[in-house]
Order: structure tokens, then C-alpha cells, then sequence
């Protein structure tokens, strides 16, 4: 570990809450973020996360227990706020002995963060604001993650330079902060550990790694793409308040939008409640997801990418993805300090 002494020590209250060697996080990633490729983070001394989606509690079951049987190291179990089943989730967490959960997709309901502390776990909670994240902290979340924009998957509208700026300097001394979105190299870890930061979280320079499930096809896609390829959707009624989801342009994204007029037409015609809508969207989401990454369905998949992307060039193991990242991270750390 003496080969990364600034970038451990910036990363020691990380490390020690997560209980990792480093604190680089994987973000979750449906489909993606399973048995294979969260035990391989973990093992190569990273934090890997199980990605719940829409999966229900017998399938959570059964993967924390394939993953556990991969890794002795600590992973966590990210769930999704809005699952209808989100305490039976956190049941099967606590069955389990989960060190932490991470929660996703909007403020905890009423008794979910109690719930995971009553089973042992910590609580990583997603701030898209600063007033959002103290709020959060004042409810018990143990740690933040601020996730900009360039993220993958479901985004908020603001980059994460900006919320750097905005929640770092206010919380980050009192607070176990962790960055995401956009990161794909060690240099850009350096800048958020300086900043604060108790460590990072990263997705899409991670989705291809050589121990992703995820399909030959869908890596291509990844390989061949540029920043500006990665594309957030657009929300068609405003009464349906779709998440934006940032994604490779393809014919799926179209299709989105199309999803987005057949769900509204039924607002309308008041054959749906708007609870049961949203859910509909995100089923869909996790259909089209499982096309892109299982089946390798490139064209009407969703093939859900950060806009670090473009930093992704080919298949790489996760150990040496890590290694690089703690490379790049502790020489550019070197370089300022003997600046």
C-alpha cells in the first residue's frame, strides 16, 4: 500500500468506513453491477455494489449469496427507494449481514433508513444539493454520494465539478463525502480528494471490465463511443416526472420517448394512477437495459454510459483498472505537492 501514500491517506476515512482497501466505489449498475463483477471490484481492494433494480427479494437473496461466496471482502447492496418492495429488501439485507446499503432514486420513505441501521448497515444516501444532503444527514445517512451529471443511468441536472464546489467545502470536514459521475482517470480522483472528498465512486469505467457480464456487443458500443454519443432523455409531459437517463444514442432511445406518450396517454385517459406510471417507466428502463447488456441488443437496448465513456477504449481487468486509477491518482498528488 506504500505505493499510494497520498492517495491513502486523503482516502483513510473512506477506507475505513467502507472497510475497503481503497474507497473507490462502484457505482450500481442494472444488469451489470452482479456476483461477477462486485466481487472482482472488492477482491482487487475496491468497493463493490450489488445493483437491486427491480429485482425482488428472493433474486436479492440469492445474489448476495453467489457474491458472497466469490469475495470475503466488504460489497454493498444499492436499492432502489421507489421498489414496492424496499422493506422486504432491506429484510433480506440484514438476513445477511450487508455492511452497507446504499439508497437510490430519491428521499428515503418514512422508517427505511431505521430500518437498514436496525439490521446493521450503514447508509449511503445520493445529494443532489447541498440542502438535500444536510437533510439527509440530519435523517441518519452515515455518508453522501454527490453524483453530477455526466453520470450514467438516472441523472440530476448539475455537473459535478459545480456540486463539488457547492457541498464539498460546507460538508466534507464533518462528513464522509464521496464523489461520482463523469470520472474515468486517477487525475480527476486526486482533484475531489483535495477537495474533501473521502473517496469516489465510478460506473462506466468499470461496465466493461473483463469480468462484466455485460455483452461482447454492448462493450463494443462502449469502445467505439465518444463523450458526446452519451445522451440524457428527453421528457416528453411534464406530468410524468421522468428522471432523466443518460445513455448511448440508438433507436431505444427513441423508443423511450414513445414509452413516455403511451404511459401519458393513459394519465389521461385516467387508466393509470401517476405511482403506478412512474413504475412503468421504470420497468421499461429495466427491460430495455436487460436487452442492451444480457442479450447484446445494441440498437433497441438501453445502453446506459457516463459521458467518461470515451475513456473507455478496451477490455481491461478490473484489478488493472484500479491500479491504474491509484497510478494516476498518487502522481498527479506527487506533482502538486512538489509543486
Amino acid at each position: 500500500m506504500s505505493a499510494f501514500n497520498k492517495t491513502s491517506s486523503l482516502m483513510a476515512r473512506g477506507v475505513e468506513f467502507l472497510g475497503s482497501e481503497y474507497a473507490i466505489l462502484c457505482g450500481a449498475m442494472s444488469w451489470v453491477s452482479e456476483r461477477n463483477l462486485v466481487s472482482a471490484i472488492s477482491n482487487a481492494g475496491g468497493f463493490g455494489v450489488i445493483a437491486c433494480g427491480a429485482m425482488t427479494p428472493e433474486l436479492l437473496d440469492a445474489e448476495i449469496a453467489a457474491t458472497r461466496a466469490m469475495t470475503d471482502k466488504p460489497f454493498g447492496v444499492n436499492l432502489i427507494t421507489m421498489h414496492p418492495q424496499l422493506f422486504d429488501l432491506i429484510a433480506v439485507c440484514a438476513k445477511h449481514g450487508v455492511g452497507h446499503v446504499v439508497l437510490a432514486g430519491g428521499i428515503p420513505p418514512k422508517g427505511s433508513v431505521e430500518a437498514i441501521k436496525q439490521g446493521g448497515a450503514r447508509v449511503i444516501c445520493f445529494a443532489p444539493t447541498l440542502a438535500l444532503g444536510k437533510k439527509l444527514l440530519r435523517s441518519g445517512a452515515d455518508a453522501l454520494v454527490i453524483e453530477g451529471m455526466e453520470a450514467g443511468g438516472h441523472v440530476g441536472p448539475v455537473s459535478t465539478s459545480v456540486l463539488a464546489q457547492e457541498i464539498l467545502p460546507s460538508l466534507a470536514a464533518e462528513n464522509l463525502i464521496f464523489v461520482a459521475g463523469g470520472i474515468g482517470r486517477g487525475e480527476a480522483i486526486a482533484g475531489y480528494l483535495e477537495m474533501g472528498a473521502c473517496g469516489v465512486q465510478l460506473g462506466t469505467r468499470f461496465a466493461c471490465a473483463t469480468e462484466s457480464i455485460a455483452h461482447p456487443d454492448f462493450k463494443k458500443a462502449f469502445f467505439r463511443a465518444s463523450a458526446r454519443d452519451a445522451v440524457t432523455s428527453v421528457q416528453v409531459d411534464p406530468r410524468l416526472p421522468v428522471i432523466p437517463v443518460r445513455a448511448l444514442k440508438n433507436k431505444g432511445t427513441e423508443a423511450f420517448s414513445a414509452k413516455q406518450v403511451e404511459v401519458a396517454r393513459l394519465l389521461d385517459e385516467e387508466q393509470l394512477a401517476m405511482g403506478e406510471a412512474q413504475l412503468q417507466i421504470e420497468h421499461y428502463w429495466a427491460g430495455a437495459l436487460r436487452r442492451a447488456v444480457i442479450d447484446g441488443d445494441v440498437e433497441n437496448g438501453s445502453l446506459m454510459a457516463g459521458q467518461s465513456v470515451g475513456m473507455v477504449t478496451e477490455e481491461e481487468p478490473v484489478a488493472e483498472i484500479i491500479a491504474k486509477l491509484l497510478h494516476e491518482c498518487e502522481a498527479a498528488l506527487t506533482t502538486r505537492a512538489a509543486a
